[in-house]
């Protein structure tokens, strides 16, 4: 793990090589009261699922229509000793060493929807509503959990150690959109490395976890760990016996024991598009690639691409992790809306890489409606320069002219390139110096650009 642990007199997790912290802060967070459709989307293949030997991760991110999304890069660091780290609302202990991410996330917001880190890492959330009650407190978001646990991990495994500690620690709270009306939730996690994939499925402080060394499997807005528990809060089904939950003998199913007993509509609408997800991925099992996961996250018919209402799929990322660790990871991210006019562009973490100023949000400083108390009273743009020129050429796609239509091709040709990049450097027929890997979302990034200019 990444320096020491934030965490102070462990005791053991029930089925996790990791310790986590003894209760010191009761996490709860409250449900919204909306019923507004609300979504995301997370995919992992492991082999033999996968076409090729490696674990493939996938991400629609799903939010509030007008919020812009950027892709941030945060190279590694070292910090001193009893450094503190000011995250979305609230203050948490820095630990000595941090890694290098990747981050694609809302840019009002300092955690991530998605991302990866430079140990082949990727995490992914979801929002989700359980018997658990929440409360309106700020905490961490779901969003800060993943940055957190992408900067101190070098396995999913270790990121399920982390999220669990700093859950224990510091609980989960807080308005997770750029409105004055709170919009609250809990999070689930899909968590991916080289050589697996964990899901982590939180209610308030409680959480469940179910690891996957084999085949294909999504999560959406919903509980979705049954039985299959491979590590658990240690006070999960005793806390589920004292609510009556669960009767405390027999199966104990995660699912049918924390569930809201009536769903609200917007869960309702994330069966549907869980049950499409996992019928688009059954049939490509042993065929998975990193094209298929992006036909899927392009997929409007089953709600898994989002255009509803107030809400639509802001931004998208694929990622190919190769099991030979000589290979590199390839990870694909679009920072910009509706992957289906987008283009997923490769970052591999390198010697040059950086971050492309491009796909940076403009900064507010003390100014910004989330820093003035109360919060979100006023809007700023935060459209950052390629999130500018695509939607304009959306516009003209959604046009129908010709020259849309072009311009579309012109984004799949493209994307074509990156994809064939991947392919060379996963087969050794390419071998390009380490500087030109670090630069590479850079290149793509002003191509794209070039093309809505």
């Amino acid at each position: 793990m990444a320096g020491p642990s934030p965490c102070a007199d462990l005791q053991a997790v029930h089925g996790l090589e990791y310790p986590v912290h003894r209760v010191c802060m009761r996490c709860v967070m409250a449900a919204s009261s909306s019923d507004a459709p609300c979504s995301c989307d997370c995919f992992v293949s492991v082999p033999p699922a996968s076409a090729i030997p490696a674990v493939i991760f996938a991400k629609n991110s799903d939010r509030p229509r007008a919020e812009v999304q950027e892709v941030v890069f945060v190279p590694a660091g070292t910090h001193a000793p009893g450094s503190r780290l000011q995250c979305t609302y609230i203050e948490v202990e820095q630990v000595c060493k941090t890694y290098a991410m990747i981050l694609s996330r809302p840019s009002w917001l300092w955690g991530a929807e998605m991302g990866a880190n430079e140990h082949g890492v990727c995490i992914g959330n979801e929002a989700v509503w359980t018997k658990e009650p929440v409360a309106e407190g700020e905490a961490l978001l779901g969003m800060d959990l993943l940055r957190l646990a992408l900067e101190r991990s070098s396995s999913a495994q270790e990121a399920v150690h982390v999220i669990s500690c700093l859950l224990e620690r510091h609980g989960q709270g807080g308005s997770c959109r750029e409105d004055p009306e709170p919009f609250c939730y809990h999070n689930t996690f899909l968590l991916a490395d080289r050589k697996e994939a964990w899901v982590m499925e939180t209610a308030g402080r409680l959480w469940a976890a179910q690891r996957i060394q084999a085949g294909a499997r999504n999560i959406s807005n919903q509980l979705s760990i049954g039985t299959d528990i491979s590590a658990e809060h240690p006070e999960l089904r005793s806390h589920a016996q004292a609510q009556g939950w669960w009767a405390g003998q027999g199966t104990f199913d995660f699912t049918q024991v924390f569930s809201l007993t009536q769903q609200p509509v917007r869960m309702e609408a994330a069966k549907a598009r869980f049950r499409a997800g996992r019928e688009l991925l059954q049939p490509r099992q042993g065929a998975i690639t990193a094209e298929v996961m992006m036909d899927i996250l392009r997929n409007k018919e089953s709600g898994i691409c989002m255009d509803s209402g107030g809400f639509r799929t802001t931004a998208s990322m694929v990622s190919i992790l190769p099991q030979d660790p000589s290979q590199p990871c390839v990870h694909f991210l679009t920072a910009t809306p509706d992957p289906s006019r987008s283009v997923f562009k490769p970052f591999i973490f390198g010697l040059g890489a950086a971050q492309v100023p491009q796909v940076l949000s403009p900064t507010f400083g003390d100014q910004d409606p989330v820093r003035i108390l109360p919060r979100f009273q006023t809007q700023v743009d935060r459209r950052h320069t390629l999130y500018r020129g695509h939607q304009a050429a959306v516009e003209l796609m959604e046009s129908g002219q010709e020259r849309g239509q072009q311009l579309w091709q012109k984004q799949r040709d493209l994307e074509q390139e990156g994809l064939e990049i991947a392919r060379g450097l996963l087969t050794s027929e390419q071998t390009p110096a380490p500087q030109q890997l670090g630069s590479l979302f850079q290149a793509f990034v002003e191509r794209e650009s070039q093309l809505y200019a």
